[in-house]
């Protein structure tokens, strides 16, 4: 049996395999964030055959203020847990295991969609060459209060909808990363841009917060923008401390990703653009991590696993663009 198609154990949850559909925002949500039968047929579509052990649902927002885009799924109010039940339904079914990304736009909203101020760790536009971005205002201790309590009552609604856990996003320049990066972060008072504490800080009141209302059995992620590969960004040194920091309030899975850069990474082009971060994070930190980056060849995901770099394989495009990939995958590795 090859490593990829091998099962993986996270505590008490056992993976069938360690191929990962990771979060790819499709925009195919009803009016108000709603969980469609569209879409439940493209997550039926990808996950068929029991080769994928484990989804990441795409984005949901844990508030109105803080929707990145039209289309987008929310996870904001009581409403939409009956059509997240279903979607896990069909992600079951299929013999997946699957987790909800919860998400805060931060900086990255846009007031013509959401109708709310945009808000951020600092007065900092958003450093991307889309010049649509507005001033966000820093963010006062009762704004952050309010953020730390949504995705907490998101996580509580992916509990209900039976969902095997949360990934807290903070990565591709959404709020989490822009407390997290020295680009953005200016802050001088507890959650500061100047510490590896203060950058981390809000992650840490999210976690524990999500972890008093749910079960030692449900996951909690945290998908990281490790490195900016922007001058005065996050580095890997940067990364491999955050993640120290989350293991010690309870996350019990690593998702590498790219910061301001998005899901890129200009200074590697070989498949898994994340390696280096992710081999220097599961060796140094011991908790699963999930290795996701122009992963397109089932050898070079069989590779990595090999290596010891990652624990389980993100492929994201590959599958978007071909369903059966995971079959055929299973075919040239296993015969």
């Amino acid at each position: 049996m090859s490593l990829l198609f091998s099962s993986f154990k996270i505590k008490n949850i056992e993976l069938n395999t360690k191929l990962v559909m990771p979060p790819m925002a499709s925009e195919k949500a009803d009016e108000g964030g709603i969980v469609s039968r569209t879409l439940c047929d493209y997550y039926d579509e990808k996950t068929g055959g029991a080769y994928i052990g484990l989804v990441i649902t795409e984005h949901s927002y844990v508030s109105p203020e803080g929707k990145a885009s039209p289309g987008q799924l929310s996870i904001s109010d009581d409403s939409t847990i009956e059509g997240f039940k279903e979607l896990v339904s069909v992600l079951h079914k299929n013999g997946a295991k699957v987790i909800a990304q919860i998400s805060h736009a931060g900086a990255a909203a846009k007031p013509k969609i959401t109708g709310y101020d945009v808000l951020s760790s600092s007065s900092i536009k958003i450093p991307r060459k889309t010049s649509d971005y507005e001033l966000p205002r820093a963010m006062t201790q009762k704004d952050i209060d309010k953020v730390i309590n949504d995705f907490a009552q998101a996580a509580r609604r992916a509990k209900e909808a039976d969902f095997d856990g949360v990934e807290i996003h903070s990565a591709h320049g959404y709020l989490l990363n822009q407390f997290f990066s020295p680009i953005m972060n200016k802050r001088t008072d507890k959650y500061n841009g100047s510490s590896i504490e203060g950058r981390t800080r809000l992650h840490i009141e999210i976690i524990e917060s999500i972890r008093k209302i749910t079960d030692p059995d449900f996951l909690i992620a945290v998908r990281l923008g490790a490195c900016d590969y922007i001058s005065g960004g996050s580095s890997l040194e940067d990364s491999v401390k955050a993640c120290l920091l989350f293991k010690e309030a309870g996350v019990d899975l690593l998702d590498i990703s790219g910061g301001f850069c998005g899901y890129t990474n200009p200074e590697l082009e070989e498949e898994g653009w994340f390696s280096r971060i992710t081999q220097a994070v599961k060796e140094r930190v011991q908790v699963p991590v999930i290795l996701t980056g122009g992963i397109v060849s089932p050898e070079a995901a069989e590779n990595i696993l090999a290596e010891g770099k990652a624990d389980l394989i993100g492929v994201g495009r590959a599958l978007l663009n071909d369903s059966d990939w995971p079959k055929k995958a299973m075919k040239k590795l296993e015969g």
